[in-house]
């Protein structure tokens, strides 16, 4: 007998508006725990308003988020981080004049407890803080197979090792839930296949992920279930083979109307 893990996230009627735009208009959805779960549409359809919502950085206009068991109050970013959800973006924030190594080490912040006078007075239990906080960053940077760049500004790395690395910070956070937003953006083929095998590998680990992809095949041999917006509208949500053959998603990606 199969059993359904429990829900991790769930979305109740999630909307957003910007003016007379609606980009979210009662959205609701369940993640569970240990699954990849994949969030497609055109573009427009909402999918990174959704992802700016659960992470903090918009307040949602109506409905209500629960994460792991509680209610997810709006918030800031870090406040996000510290409950346990991650993000990558759409467009690749890094801080380019820092190195590989010490990009991952920000993203440490939010698990650590030294605070100013600590840092000031780099008492015993601030360098050991800094120095488990290194080593931490080291383990990410070998996890994403880019350790060999670590002394290397974050600038100077190709794209694909920046979207790696993007994922590496995001891992220091001890999430538990990590969130890509177009994660195979301008990769190639051979780049593709080694994200696919990385994510598989995070949620291997005990992390569940919520996908953002266009790469329509990525994400239909990936993740477990998929939920599919348009226009701020959710119109289907199911395993990968039923949501390829529903009607309105065949629409709403190709035009026109489905006989």
């Amino acid at each position: 007998m199969s059993t359904v893990s429990p829900t991790l996230l769930e979305a109740r009627a999630i909307a957003k508006h910007f003016g007379g735009v609606k980009a979210l208009t009662d959205v609701s959805l369940s993640i569970r725990r240990g699954e990849i779960y994949g969030l497609i549409g055109p573009n427009g359809a909402g999918k990174t308003t959704f992802f700016n919502v659960l992470t903090g950085l918009y307040h949602p206009d109506g409905g209500e988020l629960h994460f792991d068991g509680e209610k997810l109050q709006a918030s800031a970013p870090h406040k996000a981080a510290q409950r346990g959800i991650a993000r990558t973006f759409q467009n690749i924030r890094l801080f380019g004049n820092m190195t590989a190594i010490e990009n991952v080490m920000v993203g440490r912040h939010v698990r650590t407890r030294a605070g100013v006078f600590g840092a000031i007075l780099h008492d015993p239990f601030t360098k050991r803080e800094e120095a488990a906080i290194h080593r931490r960053a080291e383990e990410l940077l070998h996890y994403v197979g880019i350790d060999h760049r670590a002394n290397d500004l974050a600038k100077h790395l190709s794209y694909g090792d920046q979207r790696r690395l993007e994922i590496a910070r995001a891992l220091a956070t001890e999430p538990k839930l990590l969130a890509l937003d177009e994660p195979a953006a301008g990769m190639n083929g051979t780049e593709t296949e080694e994200l696919r095998v990385l994510i598989e590998g995070i949620r291997a680990d005990g992390i569940t992920v919520l996908l953002i992809e266009h790469d329509v095949k990525l994400v239909m041999g990936l993740c477990d279930r998929v939920a599919v917006l348009d226009y701020g509208v959710k119109i289907c949500e199911d395993i990968p083979a039923v949501v390829q053959k529903d009607p309105k998603v065949i629409e709403a990606y190709l035009g026109g109307s489905v006989a």
